[in-house]
């Protein structure tokens, strides 16, 4: 008699545990599917509010700089939201987990205060504008490139040879900065070293004449042309002209083998490192 009692409160102590586990299994499962048609819906969403105000900044005509920083900044604010939504549907108490967040969040803080200055950095060109998307400038530590992309922490840059290139906004809003892309024109300078003995006079009508025969080079302001120093081994021409800033490069490079050719048929010498040795005599 006692073993069949035993048995039958076995018996019911199992089912209300499989009871507990099926009920909990129920209720964890509609979390769960809670939680994925959240992320699911939640994903939709953002991704028709990323499209929506895409949209409103092309209509509105923003800097491409300011739109990719702007949604950048949506998109992580909008994922964030739609995590807290799915940690609230899975049980986890939002108001505790906020609480540890914004206590770490100051531990994290300080221990990413590189990056907060990226950000605070980001703001800072957003505002004042040193450069935006497309100019090429020179940053510090002879970074250069053109700006493809100013993001939340870092401005992407392509340099000449095609590498892509991350710069921290933090660098680029306190060092110097040079943005050839800012005016119409840049100048080229150049020097051109001649012999010694060589007539000035002719190598400068040689020189406007070159200028002259390229329609890259302004007219105004006048390109110049004078003798800038007697070096120890040639007589030094300092040359500068003007260009637009999208001819600047063809410009220089272009003058500089047009230089070369046209003095090899002038037969203007080209320098060379000379050293006079004097004997003395016995």
């Amino acid at each position: 008699m006692l073993f069949t009692l035993l048995n039958a409160t076995s018996l019911v102590n199992v089912e209300q545990v499989v009871d507990k586990l099926i009920t909990w299994g129920v209720e964890t499962g509609k979390d769960i599917l809670g939680a994925i048609l959240i992320y699911v819906i939640g994903r939709f969403i953002i991704r028709q509010i990323m499209r929506l105000v895409a949209n409103i900044l092309e209509r509105r005509k923003f800097e491409s700089s300011v739109q990719t920083f702007l949604k950048s900044l949506l998109s992580i604010l909008l994922n964030l939201v739609l995590a807290f939504a799915i940690i609230s549907k899975l049980g986890v108490e939002t108001t505790s987990l906020a609480a540890l967040l914004a206590s770490a969040g100051v531990a994290i803080g300080m221990a990413l205060s590189g990056n907060l200055s990226n950000f605070a950095g980001g703001l800072v060109i957003l505002v004042f504008k040193p450069f935006k998307v497309g100019d090429f400038i020179d940053g510090p530590d002879g970074v250069s490139g053109t700006v493809k992309e100013i993001q939340i922490f870092h401005t992407i840059l392509a340099m000449l040879d095609d590498r892509i290139i991350y710069v921290p906004n933090g660098v680029l809003s306190s060092n110097a900065i040079t943005n050839y892309s800012r005016q119409q024109m840049r100048r080229a300078e150049w020097t051109f070293g001649v012999e010694y003995g060589e007539d000035y006079e002719r190598v400068k009508a040689v020189l406007e004449r070159i200028i002259a025969a390229d329609d890259r080079i302004l007219k105004t302001p006048e390109p110049f042309i004078a003798l800038s120093s007697l070096s120890a081994s040639s007589v030094d021409i300092k040359v500068r002209a003007w260009a637009k800033v999208s001819d600047y490069w063809d410009v220089y490079f272009d003058m500089n083998r047009v230089v070369y050719e046209t003095f090899n048929k002038e037969g203007i010498g080209f320098p060379f490192p000379q050293l006079t040795v004097h004997q003395a005599k016995d």
